[in-house]
């Protein structure tokens, strides 16, 4: 399976990326963790039309602004949404009019359902769990073809992250703070943090994310969260728009 990292930014765009989004390319399937303003960039990366499966962590605007998007895909067959509870009513307030196109006039059918309560209507295995956020915040993992991915967007150190992430291939975990930044109020992963989630499941590889656009403002600021999360865990890397690894 092919990871593309379609948006890797926290809170707003900027010349270091679009708010976060990633496509996961399957044999059968488009899978893609949130819908930042990444989210617009996936039909660059999707010939095929196939069946899509979007898992939305939160409601956080940089984490669903992108759906305003969706009207210019056309590799999608039919879209799934899968989100904390109360995605339904809360997303078909938002992409709707006045705000944007309604989910009934896209170019593709589309459904939304409800996790953990609707989890059976998945064709593959995925797990979800409440993460350590300032609003319900779901993490993922994904086993599908052989490989495990884990998703951890917006938390601070949690033990649901370190269950999600067991033995994965790949762990996404967010990076929004730089070292020895912390909020009980607001949480949120360090490198130190994430690579510490890193560490304990036993993953594999670690790729950082959401780095928040007003703490991250260059490259280097991302090389130097790389430098200091090998530290704890050697196998994390800063990922940036456009970044494509294997799971």
């Amino acid at each position: 399976m092919q990871v593309v990292f379609l948006g890797t930014n926290g809170w707003y765009d900027t010349d270091t990326g679009n708010t976060v989004c990633t496509l996961v390319k399957s044999e059968k399937y488009h899978i893609i963790f949130d819908a930042g303003n990444g989210l617009y960039k996936v039909d660059s990366y999707c010939a095929d039309k196939k069946p899509a499966y979007l898992f939305l962590s939160h409601f956080h605007l940089d984490h669903i602004v992108g759906l305003h998007t969706l009207n210019k895909i056309r590799c999608f067959r039919k879209l799934h949404i899968f989100g904390p509870t109360g995605s339904r009513k809360i997303l078909k307030s938002i992409i709707n009019s006045p705000f944007s196109l309604p989910f009934s006039k896209l170019p593709f059918p589309t459904e939304i359902y409800e996790l953990p309560k609707e989890q059976k209507k998945l064709p593959f295995s995925v797990d979800s769990k409440p993460l350590l956020h300032s609003s319900l915040t779901l993490g993922f993992r994904i086993d599908i073809n052989g490989k495990v991915i884990s998703y951890c967007p917006d938390t601070g150190y949690c033990e649901n992250a370190v269950e999600l992430s067991k033995n994965a291939d790949l762990l996404i975990a967010e990076c929004a703070y730089k070292s020895g930044q912390k909020s009980i109020k607001w949480p949120h992963l360090n490198p130190e943090t994430a690579a510490r989630i890193a560490r304990e499941a036993g993953a594999k590889k670690l790729a950082l994310v959401h780095f928040d656009a007003n703490t991250y403002k260059t490259f280097e600021e991302r090389k130097e969260a790389e430098r200091r999360a090998r530290k704890t865990f050697k196998n994390a890397f800063a990922a940036k728009d456009d970044m494509q690894v294997g799971a």
